[in-house]
C-alpha cells in the first residue's frame, strides 16, 4: 500500500496496513515528529493534516488515508529549510517547555490559520482548545499563533502586491 506524505510517496510495510497512521509514520517510515500522547485522540500530540484537515493520527486507520495527501511536522518547512511562520513564531515566542505536544500544537495552528486569516483571540483559543499542553504554555501558544497569523497575512499582502 502507498501513502502520499509531505509530497512524497511511501510504501507501507504490509505488517502496518491494518494499523493506525501514527505507528506507520513513526515505526514504519521513521517520521518521528508526530508524537504519541494519549492514544485516544484527546490530547492532540499526534495531529497531522489529511487533505489539509487537522487529524489525530493515533485514531486514523491507515486504510482511511490511502489516496489522500498527508502532511506531518516534517513537511512544514520549505524545501530550502525556511521554517513555516507558525514554527518560527513558536521558537520566537519560546513556547515549548518540555515540547512533547508542540508538533501537534503547531500542526493544529497551521490548519487553523490556513482557514482563518485574521483570527481573534477568542477564535485562536477555540481552535487550539482540544490540543493539550501538560506544561501549561497556553498563553505563549496563543501569542505565537497570533504572531504567525500576522506574519502570514503580511506575506499574503506582500505576495499579492508583487
Amino acid at each position: 500500500m502507498e501513502l502520499r506524505i509531505n509530497g512524497q510517496t511511501y510504501e507501507v510495510d504490509e505488517a502496518y496496513e491494518s494499523g493506525n497512521l501514527l505507528w506507520v509514520l513513526r515505526d514504519n517510515l521513521g517520521l518521528m515528529g508526530t508524537r504519541f500522547g494519549c492514544g485516544a485522540g484527546f490530547c492532540g500530540s499526534c495531529t497531522v493534516h489529511v487533505d489539509g484537515v487537522a487529524t489525530r493520527a493515533c485514531m486514523t486507520a491507515v486504510q482511511a488515508v490511502v489516496g489522500t495527501e498527508i502532511r506531518t511536522i516534517e513537511g512544514l518547512a520549505s524545501p530550502e529549510g525556511e521554517l513555516h511562520p507558525v514554527q518560527q513564531a513558536f521558537i520566537d515566542k519560546q513556547v515549548p517547555q518540555c515540547a512533547w505536544c508542540m508538533s501537534g500544537q503547531i500542526m493544529q495552528a497551521v490548519a487553523f490559520l490556513e482557514e482563518t486569516s485574521n483570527p481573534t483571540e477568542e477564535e485562536i483559543v477555540e481552535a487550539m482548545k482540544e490540543n493539550y499542553c501538560r506544561c501549561g504554555c497556553y498563553v505563549r501558544i496563543k501569542d505565537a499563533v497570533s504572531t504567525a497569523a500576522d506574519v502570514m497575512a503580511q506575506n499574503k499582502t506582500t505576495v499579492g502586491a508583487a
